[in-house]
């Protein structure tokens, strides 16, 4: 059975209006339809809550046990799509505390104390965040062994590397996915940083002014495992930092995954044929049987344009708040939860597709071969003492010579070259291949064997 919304009236907060309010003002400023996915953390917080409250002597132990039976009561219900949803209760919060007085009577009604609302959706936001934060962490580091292990197959898969999207210098297949695997690497960082900010407690900061009852605060924040506790009441039901801090790294992820996207579209096309898409992660076309689309990419692309989105509308509705609370902050949870639904499945998925990804190292190399060892011509000659500038010029010349015979430099013979580079002709005609170049970029961060092998060790260690 499935949980229900009813709209009948609620007095919780009611006590002081005359009158019920429009149902479609109601209707528009209820948060209830979405964020009942608190409600676990909303549960969790306010048996912390009732424990603390019982510990000082604010309320009977006996009291507390009524409390704390009555909501694993409704966790229960809330699970089982049994309870009755009230969209007067407006939200999560008042949803519980309304079925909790039904359940525990006058127990019920004391669970609220030394408690605002407002400091309440802070703490289980920031609760529940920290619980996503942490499986995203998990995502990123699957998605990260996905990759390696890939790279792990390619070290000596010569590829051209790109810039402006025109071929540059060769590099490795390997080479190119540690680049994401760097990239990913920075965006668990950003995660980890985000939860530790997160994980901040801002219960007893009450509406926004704290409370003259004697709470613990360090109590709760102990039970519920938050280290450290909010330092200033008005900022506390006010900050919505730790979101925004959320959601700016999960755009900055979904833009990295929009961007290994892109390569992928790139190197699956016929102009590439760098890499064949499995066919279960692919899509056909509804008129020309031949075609075999990467739809799941083409969405990975589109859909980080959500995740900016986002945090672009948290920031806005951030910027022009007066202190402290407002009821503009409900926005937050909406844009929150959107990201968290679309970011896991784009981590889960991209995990999942690099293994049954089919590279064709063949055409990688051919392309590779193709004019991108200009540079090396240019090092080799400073390496004899030219300054840079002239060794530039005087491959460029080379290199236009090469294309107007139709030629690539590697085909250039001993004649050819000594034209251009003079007594270093000889040596330069040994440097013409990919897998050579690749074997003398030895620096640290660079594409050579050695290297890459070195790396892949390092990103291995626990």
């Amino acid at each position: 059975m499935r949980n229900r919304v009813q709209s009948i009236p609620s007095n919780l907060i009611r006590g002081r209006f005359k009158a019920p309010r429009l149902s479609e003002v109601e209707a528009f400023t209820a948060s209830l339809p979405f964020d009942r996915r608190l409600f676990r953390h909303d549960i969790r917080g306010s048996a912390a809550h009732a424990r603390m409250l019982a510990r000082v002597g604010l309320i009977s132990r006996a009291d507390a046990g009524r409390i704390i039976r009555g909501l694993k009561r409704i966790e229960r219900e809330i699970s089982a799509g049994t309870f009755r949803f009230n969209l007067a209760d407006e939200d999560i919060h008042l949803a519980i505390e309304r079925r909790l007085t039904e359940i525990a009577g006058a127990a019920g009604a004391r669970l609220h104390t030394a408690r605002s609302r407002n400091d309440q959706v802070a703490l289980d936001l920031r609760l529940y965040l920290a619980d996503e934060m942490a499986a995203i962490i998990a995502l990123l580091r699957a998605l990260r062994r996905s990759l390696i292990a890939v790279a792990e197959n390619h070290v000596d898969t010569v590829m051209p590397g790109y810039t402006h999207l025109q071929r540059a210098q060769p590099v490795s297949l390997a080479h190119h996915i540690l680049a994401y695997v760097e990239m990913f690497e920075r965006d668990r960082e950003r995660f980890a940083q985000a939860l530790d900010r997160t994980r901040v407690m801002p219960l007893g900061a009450g509406a926004l002014a704290g409370t003259t009852l004697p709470i613990d605060r360090m109590a709760v924040a102990r039970e519920l495992g938050f280290a450290r506790l909010t330092q200033n009441s008005i900022d506390a039901v006010s900050d919505r930092d730790f979101a925004a801090d959320f959601l700016y790294a999960a755009a900055l992820c979904g833009v990295h995954l929009s961007r290994l996207s892109e390569d992928l579209i790139l190197w699956a096309t016929a102009e590439f044929g760098f890499v064949q898409l499995p066919d279960e992660f692919s899509t056909g076309s509804s008129m020309m049987p031949q075609k075999k689309n990467p739809d799941l990419l083409e969405l990975f692309r589109a859909k980080t344009g959500r995740l900016v989105g986002g945090l672009t509308a948290l920031l806005v509705t951030l910027k022009g708040l007066p202190m402290a609370y407002n009821s503009d902050l409900q926005e937050d949870k909406e844009r929150v939860f959107d990201a968290l639904d679309t970011l896991k499945p784009m981590l889960d998925l991209m995990a999942k597709l690099w293994p049954r990804l089919t590279f064709n190292p063949e055409r990688m190399r051919a392309a590779a071969g193709d004019g991108a060892l200009a540079t090396d011509v240019a090092e080799e000659l400073v390496r004899r003492g030219m300054p840079f500038r002239q060794a530039h010029e005087a491959v460029g010349a080379l290199v236009s010579a090469a294309a107007g015979a139709g030629q690539r430099l590697e085909d250039l013979s001993q004649d050819d070259l000594r034209r251009h580079c003079g007594a270093a002709a000889a040596a330069v005609k040994r440097l013409l291949s990919a897998e050579a170049s690749l074997r003398r970029r030895r620096v640290i961060g660079g594409p050579a064997p050695a290297a890459v092998r070195r790396r892949l060790a390092q990103l291995k260690k626990p």
